[in-house]
């Protein structure tokens, strides 16, 4: 939601979360009407903002992502320390505007960590819990009298938030205000704060409050049916999957589009490495040399596209907080957000960056100068790309954390390279270990650029070839036979559907990672 403006938020949530019932001038009134309430009129058409991209203040994205969740007018909002990360003004008015809305008939109940006295003034109710346990729940204007009747007073001029915080953790200065300064050696106070616990949860099990709270939740539940099973849990939509996968993927490509260092930077690097690469095997010859100047090229090319498709590793592990929200808020399906996040990578960062990186260095190495060898160079280059990006998702699809998903797939990347046919000579494999190689992409990726290549050229023009000299290859049959490479049609092509097959089971692998995730608490 970074490089979205906040009326594009808004408009986003408007159309995954109302129903289709609701006209678009309705859904662009609502929106209209929440920004005025929620006081973002002057940065309407302002971006969120990102890590790299500065955007508006704490305090108006903290309402930008409150006012998301008040589109479809929800009785109960639960919110999770609306205030971390704030200054205390700027905390202050976010507070006040939730009370508000409390005014206007809606329950807002939220999690906060000492809140200063002006804020701890808004509430009407307060629920204060020490390791899961509850040790009150009532008024909140009443909570200071009922902690002094259980014997911690609070002293003048302290904040009531700070005072109950320091209550349960055992560390009030009231406990010290109630007790002998002599006797609060180490042993004493380690001993008090393990019974405070069991004391406060014992005297609030006897006042009246836990009383009445627990009549008023028998009478709710009485006549209902209980269960000791876990809850089942069914998230509804009310828009359709073409609906969601329309706007879910408009929002990830202007995301891309707008994020420098996912798609300039990308073709940029692209380019270089590719210019790179044209000027160090520029214009091979059809000699000996050029025969290992082109498999040395072909290579590079290879391995080149499997590292370079690593970026994609952060692909969900970036967004997973802000997916796990909108997936369970009932925005959209997990097999809309995961087709969107594909196909937008892949268009953007793989095909593009792989066709400029053929057109680039093809040309400049001097490979076979036909146009059908071409094409079936770039085919075979944005294939790696592909196989190599899918594997990176399906490693990194249930990680939270980008290093070690990078490292995965470093280990992954650098095992495969040892058996794409370079750095040891693949029939010479024992036949224990040569199994191995069916799993290695740039093998795939490498052998098919061979036969692509070497196919019909020829490298001993003008000489003397009546005598064979060991180690010569005169044809670029001949060296493929030298490799184990099979070149017939079928020899090439069955390596374009090893790739498209482990695409398909690599994507596969990411999907049901993503969609059987952890995604409640």
């Amino acid at each position: 939601m970074g490089t979205l403006t906040v009326k594009e938020n808004f408009s986003f949530s408007a159309a995954l979360r109302l129903p289709p019932s609701v006209s678009q001038r309705e859904k662009e009134e609502k929106v209209d009407r929440l920004i005025q309430e929620l006081g973002l009129t002057k940065v309407t058409h302002s971006r969120v903002g990102t890590q790299l991209i500065r955007g508006i203040s704490g305090g108006e994205r903290k309402r930008t992502n409150i006012g998301m969740e008040l589109i479809i007018d929800p009785p109960v909002l639960f919110l999770d320390e609306p205030t971390t990360g704030l200054d205390a003004s700027t905390a202050n008015s976010v507070l006040l505007l939730l009370k508000r809305m409390a005014n206007h008939g809606r329950t807002i109940i939220l999690s906060i960590h000492q809140p200063r006295y002006t804020i701890y003034r808004l509430f009407d109710s307060l629920t204060l819990l020490v390791n899961g346990k509850q040790v009150y729940h009532g008024p909140a204007q009443s909570a200071l009298e009922y902690f002094s009747q259980i014997g911690y007073t609070c002293e003048p001029h302290n904040n009531p938030a700070d005072f109950f915080l320091d209550v349960i953790n055992g560390d009030s200065t009231a406990i010290a205000l109630n007790s002998d300064p002599q006797d609060l050696d180490t042993e004493t106070v380690s001993n008090s704060r393990r019974g405070i616990e069991e004391r406060l949860v014992e005297e609030y099990r006897n006042c009246n409050y836990y009383k009445e709270t627990k009549a008023e939740l028998e009478r709710i539940i009485l006549g209902k049916e209980t269960s000791t099973r876990p809850p089942f849990r069914t998230i509804t939509y009310t828009t359709g999957f073409l609906t969601q996968f329309r706007w879910v993927l408009k929002r990830t490509f202007k995301n891309l589009m707008l994020n420098p260092q996912t798609s300039v930077a990308q073709i940029a690097v692209t380019t270089f490495l590719a210019l790179i690469v044209g000027s160090i095997f520029y214009d091979v010859q059809d000699n000996q040399s050029g025969v290992q100047n082109r498999f040395g090229a072909l290579f590079f090319i290879t391995v080149n596209q499997c590292f370079s498709s690593l970026s994609s590793a952060e692909l969900f592990i970036a967004e997973r907080k802000i997916f796990t929200h909108e997936y369970i808020s009932g925005y959209y399906r997990v097999s809309v957000y995961f087709l969107s996040k594909i196909l937008s990578d892949i268009l953007t960062l793989r095909t593009v960056p792989a066709m400029i990186f053929s057109c680039v260095a093809y040309f400049l190495v001097g490979f076979k100068a036909t146009v059908e060898s071409f094409f079936l160079f770039m085919f075979s280059v944005v294939l790696v790309a592909y196989a190599a990006t899918s594997m990176a998702l399906a490693i990194s699809a249930d990680q939270t954390v980008v290093a070690i998903a990078n490292i995965f797939m470093t280990i992954a990347c650098v095992f495969m390279m040892i058996f794409a046919g370079l750095l040891v000579n693949l029939p010479s494999i024992p036949v224990w270990l040569s199994w191995l190689k069916y799993f290695s992409i740039p093998r795939y990726g490498l052998t098919a650029l061979q036969i692509n290549e070497f196919v019909g050229l020829k490298f001993c023009g003008g000489q003397n070839i009546s005598i064979t000299i060991p180690g010569l290859s005169c044809t670029g049959e001949e060296f493929l036979e030298e490799q184990g490479v099979d070149y017939s049609k079928w020899g090439f092509w069955q390596n374009h559907l090893a790739l498209i097959i482990m695409i398909i089971i690599f994507l596969s692998i990411a999907y049901l990672k993503l969609r059987f995730i952890r995604k409640f608490t």
